[in-house]
C-alpha cells in the first residue's frame, strides 16, 4: 500500500506542473547574429537579469567505452570564439570517457525565459597553465574539493570523505598556489549549436547553427 501511495503521490505532482508560467520573450531568427557565441552571450545575459537559478549550469552527455551515453550536469567556465569551457579531473568517468572519445554535447535550459540552447562537438584539452589559471580563479572550496580528487572513484564510507575533505580544506588555505595536477581544463569547439524559444502556444522556434567546411556558420530553422 506504501508502494501505490507513493506511485499516486508522485503522478499527482507530476501531473500538477506547468510549463513557463510566465510571459515568454520573442524570438526573430532573422534578426539572430551570423555566428552562435555573440546569442549565446546574448541569452546568458538576458537569462541573468530575469533571475534564472544558476544559469552557468549545463548538461554534459558523453560516450562510454560500450557506446552507452552518459550525462551530468556541470558548470560553465566560459563561452569565447574557440567554443564552450569547463572543467574537471582527467581520471573522472568524463575525463576517461572524452580521453577515449573526444566528442561531447551540451544542453542549457532557462525555464524562465522558455529557452534552450544544445552544442555539439568535438572536445579538446586545455594546457596546464589553462588549467592553473581556471582553478586558482575559483574559491578555496573548489581548490579543497579539486585536490581531494578521485573523482568518480567508488568510496568506502562518507567519514572518509569527511576526512579527506578536511585535509583538502587545510591545505588549501595553508597552500592557496597548490595545483591539482589532474585538473583539466575542457573545450568543446561546436560543430552545431541549436537555440530553442518557447512559445505558449507550442509553436516553439528553432534556429541551428551548423559549421560549413570553410569554418563559416549556415543557419536553418527546424520544426518544433
Amino acid at each position: 500500500m506504501d508502494a501505490m501511495d507513493d506511485e499516486r503521490r508522485f503522478q499527482e505532482a507530476l501531473r500538477s506542473l506547468r510549463v513557463w508560467d510566465t510571459e515568454l520573450p520573442g524570438f526573430a531568427p532573422a534578426d539572430a547574429p551570423e555566428e552562435p557565441v555573440a546569442l549565446f552571450h546574448a541569452w546568458f545575459t538576458d537569462a541573468v537579469a530575469a533571475g534564472a537559478v544558476e544559469p552557468h549550469t549545463m548538461s554534459l552527455a558523453t560516450v562510454d567505452a560500450d557506446g552507452r551515453p552518459d550525462v551530468r550536469t556541470v558548470m560553465l567556465h566560459g563561452a569565447d570564439a574557440r567554443g564552450w569551457h569547463f572543467a574537471s579531473h582527467a581520471g573522472s568517468a568524463k575525463g576517461r570517457q572524452l580521453a577515449a572519445r573526444p566528442e561531447a554535447a551540451l544542453g542549457f535550459y532557462w525555464p524562465v525565459r522558455g529557452r534552450q540552447v544544445r552544442v555539439r562537438g568535438p572536445v579538446l584539452t586545455g594546457t596546464r597553465e589553462e588549467a592553473y589559471a581556471d582553478l586558482h580563479a575559483r574559491s578555496t572550496g573548489a581548490l579543497a574539493s579539486a585536490l581531494v580528487g578521485r573523482q568518480s572513484e567508488p568510496l568506502d564510507d562518507l567519514d572518509t570523505l569527511a576526512r579527506a575533505g578536511a585535509a583538502a580544506w587545510d591545505r588549501a588555505r595553508r597552500e592557496p598556489e597548490a595545483h591539482a595536477e589532474s585538473w583539466t581544463v575542457y573545450l568543446v569547439e561546436p560543430a552545431e549549436v541549436e537555440f530553442f524559444q518557447g512559445d505558449e502556444q507550442r509553436r516553439h522556434v528553432r534556429l541551428r547553427y551548423r559549421r560549413t567546411a570553410d569554418g563559416s556558420w549556415a543557419r536553418e530553422l527546424l520544426w518544433p
